[in-house]
């Protein structure tokens, strides 16, 4: 069985200067990875990378999902094969209402023309109670006027909608409190629950949040490389001396 997705030394630019400089790792199914760095080692880069953002350039090296090479395609390719962003500063959409947002994702997803609004509303309503979500959600427009939490749960109620087989969720930390993060943690293992089979890469500084999700892998991007990989006891290093350690082995 091939595996889920793979980064075969993987480069990418912006505006010319390299960012990541021959990135490369794999993802089974079901497996959790954390990919951990200091800030400006690559870790978002390679997020939008991951979402095929147009300013992010992958001058080489393949991104292979599910056996395919999937570099050259563009957002919305990568998303109806299976492919899922959530993302660090979940954007605001001014009249977008949650439903309709998620009507046409789960149209591109699945590869129908039409949801039917009554399809849609009943499955975000039951998904919404389960990650403990005001019904509510569903008739506002898209993040505005979230709390960072309310928007990290969004994130987490469109996961579960669009029924991914593979997930970056880039810094789902960020701003959150240890109430909202847990929550948040608790939301994702929800969904893993009812999908066994889906793979997530994790990118985050801190440990905390592994405390709730707790990895497979575990990955160290410094300066645009991966320069340590291993079991869950990685993170505990990086807890207990923090990433001079590991700038050390990039020097060396």
């Amino acid at each position: 069985m091939s595996p889920l997705l793979e980064l075969d030394d993987l480069h990418v630019a912006v505006d010319g200067a390299e960012i990541l400089r021959g990135v490369s790792l794999t993802v089974g199914e079901g497996e959790v990875h954390a990919l951990m760095g200091p800030n400006g080692s690559g870790k978002s880069t390679l997020a939008k990378t991951l979402l095929a953002d147009p300013g992010y350039e992958v001058t080489a090296g393949r991104i292979v999902f599910r056996g395919e090479d999937v570099t050259a395609l563009g957002p919305d390719g990568r998303a109806a094969r299976g492919m899922f962003l959530g993302f660090q500063h979940p954007e605001a959409i001014a009249g977008v209402s949650v439903l309709n947002f998620l009507r046409q994702a789960m149209a591109n997803r699945k590869g129908i023309d039409d949801f039917s609004v009554l399809e849609v509303r009943m499955a975000v309503l039951q998904w919404a109670a389960r990650l403990g979500m005001d019904d509510r959600f569903v008739s506002r427009y898209l993040n505005e006027g979230f709390s960072g939490g309310e928007r990290k749960k969004n994130e987490i109620l469109q996961m579960a909608l669009l029924e991914p087989d593979f997930a970056v969720l880039d810094e789902t930390d960020s701003g959150l409190d240890i109430d909202a993060l847990v929550d948040v943690a608790r939301g994702i293992q929800e969904v893993r629950g009812d999908r066994p089979g889906l793979g997530i890469l994790l990118i985050t500084h801190y440990q905390r949040i592994l405390d709730h999700l707790p990895p497979d892998h575990v990955h160290v991007l410094v300066d645009g490389r991966v320069v340590r990989s291993g079991g869950p006891e990685i993170a505990a290093l990086l807890e207990e001396e923090g990433f001079d350690a590991f700038r050390a082995e990039v020097a060396a």
